[in-house]
């Protein structure tokens, strides 16, 4: 059984919101009041719980039952946000375009009405909601009648929330740029929030990382599954690494200094690539430095990784879904020709599916045998055996949002564009430590004159493809919306084409902008 710190208080009251629709607006399941609730450190732990778990489930009963925003499609943040980072790029093809309404996702032509647009954005704003009624009711002041023990532990919750409204944040600035802003300090259900530019969001965003660093745990002391130290470190890293794109100004050598921050509190490689996608992938916090946390138990769901494994097995195919330890096939997407021929001969990451495949999507991005299928997620434990019944239980496969491979070529990257603070000589060290991981030996390894800006692009789709990054990494690259890089059917069309440049982010849903006049988007 998993580690985590999944259990639930889901009590009315609890969660209020200060969106300015209703798609937020919550009915309450009891007559608990948030008075009832915060009585103990076990129950400030219970609710901190819910923030946590609100990335990975869409409800209140298994599989998203009793949806916790009644006019969303059912799915979750984590497969709303996978599939936002992943549909319209060179790495996913999605089979059912018009079935899970992913078409306009897929060759980036959506609008402000898109489901997948709206329903992500509504997520983001939930988690951020629950963060903070969580600090409106973990003040110092409400918290001075508990022991000294007990308010040095809700301080700490305290900053694991902060934490992760800073991440719902950075994902509303990366997906939507221009956003509302609200925290725990504006009142409930009057206040109408402004917008904020993402360059405020950004600094926002920062001064906050800085503000908790010591409050967070260190890995050491921390709980399986809770921030630390080394994940703030990392968020502020990756806001860094695109600091051009949100604020105008880059700061890869910011970047630097954060890298060498995660990478000297002891975190390691994995030496065995595949294992950091399993059903025991909890026992690889050498180098997952921040999961989403999903189990059979305590977080059933038909999205979060249970979407992905069971997604990439084909049941028109010869493939047996138990290879994979799911019960069934959902046939839901498959990796296009232009990522898969990234990989030579030998390196173990091409993790691929091929037969009766092929390679490229010749004849339709939803042709189901165009495309190899991923076999990369597997919810089978470490012994081969089965993890969970997925048709009933969904999967165990926690979701690795940040790992050392990352910060290995985020660093790597800063220096070559000129970064202070780093060497060239180690950055080539932390990418032949990948691609020895990936080779099995000192076969795959490169040389300094090799370290270009494309050559880590392409090693970051190698090491991290499917796991919610490449669609940031383009717009980096100035390669998401522009001819300089065609994928098939980008833009919706088989040789690809450029598309307008408004795409390299999404626009806030129509009906948040008709609720708030402080909104609005540009060019949609």
């Amino acid at each position: 059984m998993k580690k985590i710190i999944y259990t639930m208080i889901l009590a009315a009251g609890v969660f209020s919101t200060t969106a300015c629709v209703d798609e937020l607006d919550q009915t309450p399941h009891t007559e608990i009041t948030s008075g009832d609730v915060y009585t103990s450190a076990a129950n400030y732990k219970s609710v901190l719980a819910k923030v946590y778990a609100s990335y990975v489930i869409a409800g209140q009963e298994k599989g998203g039952g009793n949806k916790d925003i009644a006019t969303t499609s059912g799915y979750d943040y984590m497969r709303c946000y996978f599939n936002m980072q992943e549909c319209g790029t060179d790495e996913m093809a999605s089979t059912w375009l018009e079935g899970d309404k992913v078409k306009d996702i897929s060759y980036l032509t959506w609008d402000a009405s898109d489901p997948w647009v709206s329903d992500t954005y509504y997520l983001i704003y939930q988690t951020i909601d629950y963060a903070n009624e969580f600090l409106r009711n973990a003040t110092d002041d409400n918290i001075s009648k508990f022991s000294d023990s007990d308010r040095a532990l809700i301080k700490q919750y305290r900053a694991e929330a902060r934490f992760l409204r800073a991440l719902s944040y950075y994902h509303a600035m990366d997906l939507y740029r221009n956003i509302p802003f609200v925290t725990e300090k504006d009142e409930v259900g009057s206040f109408t929030p402004p917008r904020y530019t993402s360059s405020q969001i950004f600094d926002y965003i920062e001064s906050e990382l800085k503000d908790i660093d010591g409050d967070l745990l260190d890995r050491s002391e921390a709980e399986y599954g809770r921030a630390t130290k080394g994940a703030a470190w990392t968020l502020l890293a990756k806001m860094y690494l695109n600091a051009e794109i949100y604020t105008g100004k880059a700061r890869y050598s910011d970047c630097i200094t954060y890298c060498n921050k995660v990478i000297g509190d002891g975190y390691s490689l994995e030496g065995d690539y595949s294992k950091l996608f399993n059903a025991d992938n909890q026992k690889r916090t050498n180098e997952i430095i921040f999961p989403l946390s999903v189990d059979a138990t305590h977080t059933v769901s038909w999205g979060a990784t249970t979407y992905i494994v069971c997604g990439e097995v084909d049941g028109n195919s010869s493939e047996n879904p138990l290879t994979y330890g799911v019960k069934s096939a959902w046939s839901m997407f498959r990796l296009r020709g232009e990522l898969t021929s990234l990989f030579a001969s030998g390196d173990k990451r091409a993790m691929f599916y091929t037969k009766g495949q092929s390679q490229y999507l010749d004849t339709g991005i939803d042709t189901q045998t165009n495309g190899y299928l991923m076999t990369k997620y597997r919810n089978l434990l470490d012994n081969d055996s089965v993890a969970s019944n997925t048709a009933s239980y969904g999967a165990s496969i926690d979701f690795p949002m940040f790992r050392l491979a990352d910060v290995y070529l985020m660093y790597a990257e800063s220096v070559v564009r000129g970064g202070d603070g780093g060497s060239i000589g180690t950055a080539l060290g932390y990418i032949n430590k990948l691609r020895e991981r990936a080779y099995g030996s000192t076969d795959g390894d490169v040389k300094t004159t090799d370290l270009t800006k494309n050559f880590i692009l392409d090693e970051r789709a190698r090491e991290l493809y499917m796991e919610g990054t490449r669609r940031t990494d383009l717009i980096r690259y100035g390669k998401f919306t522009t001819s300089d890089y065609l994928w098939q059917w980008k833009g919706g069309v088989k040789d690809g084409k450029a598309v307008n440049s408004k795409y390299n982010y999404y626009p806030i849903p129509q009906t948040e902008l008709t609720a708030n006049p402080n909104l609005h988007n540009d060019n949609y």
